[in-house]
């Protein structure tokens, strides 16, 4: 009786919180849509996060926070996440690390919906705005295909919009502390950390110089964020001292190692982006033209400058916000990484945020002439409905590989099946931890086989790293395999795609002679322009 009295007692408060406040209906919806976008497809994991899962696993295993067990080697780019991981999968006792993520990742997703609601309302006046951008980013096949592929992405995007808000709230301390968290979660975030630091030290320098009555250099000292910046350090502190002392640096060496690797012509970076920020809501697929796709740039360049400008004079301290997008553009286009797929969703939440925000604008002032002002939520809602419909037509009903669910097309991780599939056969077949395999994609195939792995790419094994650069002769398309690593350090087993070795590997003929080709493990694709996924084993007896 009594638990049928609170039962009831709890729905009337509710009915109740809601018919007084319908945006917590909304909010309540926004949450679900995310969370239910993201559990619809199941995981499709991507080939990097499987890395991660293979530190979290090691080390709850107890042999460390390493990829192969007795190489201190930081090969993650995100520490914090990989921790964060090992301690769910402890508390939950699971192993099924793609699972896990998967629905931390999706929950990470929801929480971020939330936050954009009120970033949206705080940068444009307007709540239909964060309400618009939090229904986009729900179903952005950008922010679907990292959360079901098991990447920190979405991790790293709440922590990224939930520094912002608390930002814009003037709640600098708290900021402090989720903007260390974020730089742990992965080190591009200092590309917003830094904005949001010269606003910090600049605040006080600026109020204290426009005072004639308290214009000192004691007064601007003592305004500082002193504390700010021992909460921030407090909280990198234990990483770096940790990392130090176990790794050599707290820095991952697999931003080395990819930046030696890979071969890439000037400017790609660049072009790359270019084509991003034309198509945030993927305008490629039924606007294919360039210049269609020029329009669609100028248009959205407008409207998130005339966004950040009008965000700016509602809130001073919206600058950092309003130039992250510009700032990620300028900074990966200097650095001319090669820019993975998941490295195009951090400043989307801002650059959507920014557009809308400056559409705004310009139907308000269009609608102020017309003396409509009412009209605006209904005039919001077609551009909304517009990009909502075009992110929506990139996902499929049917994907052509893995789990038959609705998906973004773009969560493609056909070549992590292949991996796993192979990674597997040779678990079976006895390969384990004293097996050495080398293999330039090292994520799906280390998990599953758990053997030793030589990562010709250098991630985990920077012996990898001294073999680069390589001759431009051996490249077919941006990753070549140095042969001489592979005679040098003799693997047990060598595998990868066909591409990789065409030039170079597989016309060694001392590699051809001290290794056999399988082709009953042997995988038919042309992923890369490759002629298959190829496994070599080590001829028993030869040097």
């Amino acid at each position: 009786m009594l638990a049928q009295f609170t039962k009831l007692r709890l729905g009337l408060n509710l009915r109740g919180v809601l018919r007084e406040n319908p945006s917590a209906l909304l909010n309540i919806a926004l949450f679900c849509l995310a969370l239910g976008a993201r559990l619809l497809p199941t995981p499709r994991t991507i080939d990097d996060a499987f890395i991660t899962f293979r530190y979290a696993r090691n080390l709850l295993a107890g042999a460390g926070f390493v990829f192969n067990p007795g190489e201190h080697v930081l090969g993650t780019t995100t520490p914090l996440y990989a921790l964060t991981l090992a301690l769910f999968a402890g508390l939950t006792r699971t192993t099924d690390y793609p699972t896990l993520a998967y629905l931390l990742n999706a929950l990470a997703d929801a929480l971020t919906c939330l936050v954009l609601v009120r970033l949206g309302e705080k940068l444009s006046g307007q709540r239909a705005v964060g309400l618009a951008v939090s229904a986009l980013w729900a179903i952005a096949p950008m922010s679907v295909t990292f959360a079901v592929g098991g990447m920190e992405t979405s991790v790293f995007i709440l922590l990224l919009t939930l520094t912002a808000d608390l930002h814009l709230s003037g709640r600098s301390r708290w900021a402090a502390l989720t903007a260390a968290l974020l730089l742990l979660t992965r080190p591009d975030g200092l590309i917003f950390i830094g904005p949001l630091w010269l606003d910090w030290i600049a605040r006080p320098i600026i109020t204290t110089l426009r005072s004639p009555t308290e214009r000192s250099v004691t007064t601007i000292v003592r305004r500082l964020p002193w504390v700010e910046g021992a909460i921030f350090l407090g909280a990198l502190a234990p990483w770096v001292v940790f990392a130090t002392g176990y790794f050599g640096s707290p820095l991952p060496h697999s931003i080395i190692a990819k930046s030696l690797a890979y071969r890439l012509p000037p400017g790609a970076g660049f072009v790359r982006l270019l084509q991003h920020y034309s198509t945030p809501f993927f305008e490629q697929n039924f606007f294919a033209s360039t210049p269609a796709l020029v329009t669609f740039l100028i248009l959205y360049l407008v409207s998130s400058i005339l966004g950040g400008w009008r965000a700016t004079r509602l809130n001073s301290r919206a600058w950092p916000l309003a130039v992250y997008p510009a700032f990620y553009f300028l900074t990966f286009s200097i650095a001319n990484p090669l820019i993975f797929r998941w490295y195009l969703a951090p400043p989307l939440p801002f650059y959507f945020l920014l557009i809308l925000g400056g559409l705004t604008q310009l139907l308000t002032d269009a609608l102020a002439a017309l003396k409509r002002p009412t009209w605006l939520p209904l005039a919001l809602a077609w551009p909304t409905l517009f990009f909502g419909w075009l992110s929506l037509a990139e996902w499929t009903l049917q994907p052509d590989h893995g789990p038959q669910r609705p998906a973004p097309t773009m969560a493609w991780h056909q070549l992590e099946l292949y991996y796993t599939a192979v990674g597997r056969d040779l678990a079976a077949q006895g390969v384990g931890p004293p097996t050495t395999l080398a293999a330039g994609d090292v994520g799906a195939l280390g998990y599953y086989s758990n053997a030793h792995i030589l990562d010709t790419v250098g991630l985990m094994s920077p012996e990898a790293s001294a073999y680069y650069p390589l001759d431009p002769a051996l490249y077919v398309i941006n990753y070549a395999v140095p042969p001489q690593l592979i005679l040098d350090h003799q693997p047990d087993y060598v595998v990868l795609l066909e591409v990789y070795g065409r030039n170079g590997l597989f016309k060694d003929e001392r590699f051809l002679a001290e290794y056999q080709h399988l082709p009953q493990l042997e995988i038919a694709t042309d992923i890369y322009g490759s002629q298959g996924l190829w496994v070599w084993r080590k001829v028993e007896g030869t040097p």
